[in-house]
């Protein structure tokens, strides 16, 4: 089985189109400036108890873990079970440490609440963005690793 057959095919309207480009466009403006990698999943509901477990398995699934640097970071959320998590690989998180993350969902969570998303989806991103600019920044011979598309499950 390969793994776009775990993902459904076809997409749920969970943002506007507006809304979709201008996180996309977040993750490549974002990218830009350093080497890292960035990916956004949204589905509808986890199916883990807890969401850290459910952005470490996709962060397998959809190889991130094989970067150069090791320095990509999924942002995972299940919209209608209001769930969401942040994980980086090794390389970015031995730099950041624990507290960065939770500041991060922290933040993007007071924007939910404002049900502001897609803004605090983008805001997340500029600022995990700035993050791995700091530790792992842009050079010449720097390639996108991973696809800057939304990735969206069930």
């Amino acid at each position: 089985m390969s793994i776009f057959n775990l993902f459904s095919s076809k997409k749920q309207s969970f943002f506007t189109n507006e809304e979709e480009e201008r996180m996309v466009e977040a993750i490549r403006s974002a990218e830009l400036q350093t080497s890292g990698e960035i990916r956004l999943f949204v589905e509808s509901k986890c199916s883990f108890i807890n969401p850290v477990d459910r952005a470490i398995e996709l962060f397998g699934e959809l190889n991130m873990h094989q970067t150069q640097d090791r320095n990509a970071v999924i942002v995972y959320i299940a919209l209608k079970d209001r769930q969401l998590a942040v994980f980086g690989d090794e390389g970015i998180h031995q730099r950041l440490g624990q507290s960065f993350w939770n500041n991060e969902v922290e933040k993007i969570i007071a924007k939910f609440n404002q049900n502001e998303i897609s803004n605090g989806i983008c805001n997340m991103i500029k600022t995990i963005g700035l993050a791995l600019t700091e530790h792992f920044p842009y050079s010449k011979d720097d390639k996108n690793e991973l696809s800057d598309g939304i990735v969206f499950g069930k």
